[in-house]
């Protein structure tokens, strides 16, 4: 027997009507969704979840002009020179240097803070702060003084009367959603250095700092430099289905979301079921552990610098094993309150059991810090529950022994590992190169690349083929 299938535009959802997800299972259209979907919208189905997210036409409207206008980009920046790309980065550096063109970006980020701090909302990593300035400043101006990485030879195998060249190049249009931190700009334009085209969606929160950038710095050192408009797209909208629609255009080469985890994780799904390669930055967390031959003034000073704000790898989970209880235990009292003590508040501290959920999650925090304290009898158990809990991303050990780091190393699954402090993680601290995001193993370990996303990592190989002899045949 066969079955007519019938294809054609989707332009009404029916309350309760049965969808499938998963190809196992279905879930039922709710009556909102029924109500609010219209000729011209779309569904998306996340097949992890069973969430049915709607993509008003307009929004998908929005972000397709978007994505169609860093393509047409894309091909144009082939025939730019590497020097007008530099150029660009300069431009942009002196504008957000100059207090005239500075001005009406703070402006719009002070009315930013002001109307999140009405709706209760956190402002920590919201506020355009002269050090969060000048670090978007030295960003731009180390992505101008790199030398370029775009349509170089990497590698060639010579055969009798061929070669085979490996050429690194340019990938294609990369969309990225952030969440609401005005200095995005300058670490996600670094694509541009490898030829790459970025269409930005920024969280609601940063929405007017984010057009202020655009309108004051961006599109003007775009110009300044001859290079194409369309080669930095901000999607103008709030709603959380322009990430969505984002995510789900195949058009993007790469799909790159910094955020809350569970915002992070859907916006993966979307772009996997689209056949987007994605790379994620959502959950956070770091995990300190504390040998028995520990240095008691290098494991405060860990503690401390590693809670003084919040962000990804910050501080979690502390570890101590049980023969240093006695001396450790309340130094990191000590030190969790030190770093507390300039914001005038009083850190939380949970002492957990050795299966406390807690120990799975993500403390956030802005002003107050939050950590869990767990007492271990040794190193291996430490590192068990680190594999076990954590969101298999920053380790850190203080011990003296380096046979213990050793074995550290190669125990905790987490891809970045070190001996003191863990805010250390982080692109352009560490590698001198402004991150677009830092990528944990909770999906897995990653293929083929570092857990720290750069603009100059943003790049594929393609192969040339050089025939000497054309008699050559197979």
């Amino acid at each position: 027997m066969t079955h007519k299938v019938i294809t054609g535009p989707l332009t009404e959802l029916v309350e309760g009507e049965r969808i499938m997800v998963g190809g196992d299972r279905f879930t039922t259209v709710p009556a909102a969704l029924a109500a609010a979907f219209g000729p011209g919208d779309r569904l998306v189905v996340v097949h992890d979840t069973g969430e049915l997210l709607h993509i008003p036409s307009h929004e998908h409207r929005t972000v397709a002009v978007a994505v169609g206008a860093a393509s047409d980009a894309f091909t144009a920046l082939a025939a730019v020179s590497d020097d007008r790309i530099t150029a660009f980065f300069h431009h942009a550096a002196e504008r957000l240097a100059g207090d005239d063109t500075f001005d009406p970006i703070a402006r719009a980020n002070a009315a930013d803070v002001a109307d999140a701090q009405s709706r209760d909302r956190t402002t920590g990593r919201l506020v355009l702060s002269s050090s969060m300035r000048a670090d978007m400043i030295d960003g731009l101006r180390t992505w101008r003084d790199l030398p370029t990485r775009r349509s170089q030879m990497v590698g060639e195998v010579r055969h009798d009367q061929w070669s085979v060249q490996q050429w690194r190049d340019p990938l294609g249009v990369v969309g990225f959603v952030f969440e609401g931190r005005p200095n995005v700009f300058a670490d996600a334009t670094g694509v541009l250095r490898t030829g790459n085209t970025v269409v930005f969606r920024i969280g609601s929160d940063a929405l007017g700092t984010a057009r202020a950038i655009m309108q004051h710095a961006i599109s003007p050192a775009l110009r300044e430099a001859g290079l194409p408009e369309g080669a930095v797209q901000l999607v103008d909208s709030a709603a959380h289905a322009a990430g969505w629609a984002l995510f789900a255009d195949r058009r993007l080469s790469l799909a790159v979301a910094r955020g809350s985890g569970k915002a992070v994780s859907q916006l993966g799904s979307v772009a996997r079921q689209h056949g987007v390669p994605v790379s994620l930055h959502g959950t956070g967390g770091a995990w300190l552990v504390a040998a028995h031959s520990a240095d008691i003034d290098q494991f405060s000073l860990a503690v401390q610098h590693s809670l003084d704000r919040k962000v990804c790898n910050t501080l979690n989970v502390c570890c101590i094993v049980r023969s240093r209880e006695h001396d450790l235990v309340p130094a990191f009292h000590t030190a969790a309150q030190a770093a507390a003590a300039p914001r005038g508040v009083t850190a939380i501290v949970h002492e957990v059991h050795r299966d406390d959920p807690l120990l799975g999650h993500e403390f956030e925090w802005d002003t107050v810090p939050e950590v869990a304290l767990l007492v271990v009898d040794d190193i291996d158990e430490a590192v068990s529950r680190c594999n076990r809990f954590s969101p298999h991303f920053v380790a850190s050990l203080v011990s003296a022994d380096p046979a213990e780091h050793e074995a550290f190393y190669r125990a905790v699954d987490a891809p970045f590992v070190g001996n003191g402090f863990t805010r250390w993680v982080d692109g352009q601290f560490a590698l001198s190169h402004p991150e677009l995001g830092l990528s944990n193993w909770q999906a897995g370990r990653l293929f083929g690349r570092g857990g720290v996303l750069s603009g100059d990592s943003v790049f594929t190989v393609r192969l040339r083929a050089v025939v000497d002899d054309h008699r050559l045949h197979r």
